[in-house]
């Protein structure tokens, strides 16, 4: 009787253990779960590159890249004009927000675009009444911003589009673009091939690599012109700017004629952070403000500091480094509300450019001129990286 109880007894246990293992124990349900959940996370995590349709130019086809980074960072490029149309990096609070002006689609861009976001060139910035002489012959370029030639000309590099090459780096994604600029292209002389690579890196900086190679003496001077305002919205004005530049390049009014005077006891000291509203009204201007170029201090062609830009209430910081003599800061003065694009009017001082470059004008300065001729065998060269922060 003993025995028959303990047969019962080990049968009873054997069909509970069958049981429990058939059902699965609380363990293996939330180790299931879990991975369960993991797979669909995976699986709808966005990829490094992705690449979209942005509609088309002049009957060709225009693309758009985006990079996202190991952090969650996201840049949006498009291959018309270099452009990056979105950047969208986190505030104090670890809310991702995007700090770039632009527009919806690419048409607003080839419409009305006041340069947002895009690789400018040949030549970036002003050139004094769109007149230059090299190796003994005078050029008359477009004279766009009358009197002067401003950003390449009628058609830059801004207006163009761009051959695309995105890549995955150890740093973070990456987009390669080429435009190669014919012989003549808005009457610069030489064929030139020329590069920008941004890099969207996992320690949430944008980097800018620019490029630029010619089978004959032209000039070359290019420069990114991404409009910022960190706080996503509003203007600029309570922005604090930081630039390390003892001297600036004061013009008449605005395009340097070679006069370098020191920024002390002046508005255009930056070399302490301050609010951007502060001195504006003072920096004069029609429309008032600030589009000048600073000498930034240092080894003109070694990377270093170029600026400090932070927004008190986001928390957001923005440190631009670069090889480059001279930053250019506008403050959007020109901008009038007439323009919006993705949820934000382009009110006056909605947002604000800080662009490395050669000095613009350079070409007619005899002390500048060397820095913007670019000669065969010879490959243009310019770095800027934008880190992001918060404080």
């Amino acid at each position: 009787m003993r025995g028959r109880f303990r047969l019962v007894q080990s049968l009873g246990v054997l069909l509970g253990v069958m049981v429990f293992v058939a059902a699965g124990s609380p363990v293996d349900a939330a180790k299931a779960k879990k991975e369960k959940d993991g797979a669909t996370k995976s699986s709808t995590k966005a990829k490094p590159i992705e690449k979209a349709s942005y509609g088309t130019v002049d009957g060709k086809p225009v693309d758009i890249y985006t990079l996202t980074n190991a952090k969650g960072a996201v840049a949006k490029i498009t291959n018309y004009g270099a452009i990056v149309t979105e950047l969208h990096m986190p505030d104090k609070a670890g809310k991702m927000g995007d700090i770039v002006l632009g527009f919806d689609k690419v048409d607003d861009y080839v419409a009305k675009s006041p340069y947002f976001g895009a690789i400018v060139g040949r030549v970036a910035n002003r050139i004094a009444n769109g007149k230059f002489t090299l190796d003994g012959k005078a050029y008359q370029l477009n004279t766009n911003n009358a009197p002067h030639h401003l950003h390449g000309g009628k058609k830059g590099w801004d207006k163009v589009i761009w051959t695309a090459e995105p890549k995955e780096t150890k740093d973070g994604p990456s987009l390669k673009l080429t435009h190669v600029s014919p012989d003549g292209e808005e009457n610069y002389p030489g064929t030139v091939t020329a590069t920008a690579t941004y890099t969207l890196t996992n320690e949430n900086e944008l980097k800018v690599d620019m490029t630029a190679t010619t089978d004959k003496t032209t000039l070359i001077n290019m420069a990114h012109h991404t409009y910022w305002n960190l706080a996503g919205n509003g203007t600029i004005l309570d922005q604090e700017l930081m630039i390390p530049a003892d001297k600036f390049t004061p013009g008449n009014p605005m395009v340097p004629d070679g006069t370098i005077k020191p920024v002390k006891g002046t508005p255009f000291d930056f070399t302490t952070a301050k609010p951007i509203g502060r001195d504006l009204k003072a920096a004069g201007g029609n429309p008032v403000g600030f589009d000048h170029n600073w000498v930034v201090n240092g080894e003109p062609h070694a990377m270093r500091l170029m600026a400090k830009l932070k927004d008190p209430k986001s928390g957001r910081v923005m440190t631009i480094t670069a090889d480059q003599p001279g930053l250019q800061f506008y403050s959007g003065n020109f901008m009038d509300g007439k323009t919006s694009g993705k949820g934000v009017t382009h009110v006056q001082y909605a947002g604000l450019c800080l662009e490395s470059q050669k000095f613009p004008n350079s070409i007619n300065v005899p002390a500048w001129k060397e820095e913007v001729i670019l000669k065969p065998g010879q490959t243009y060269k310019h770095s800027m990286v934008h880190k992001f922060t918060t404080e």
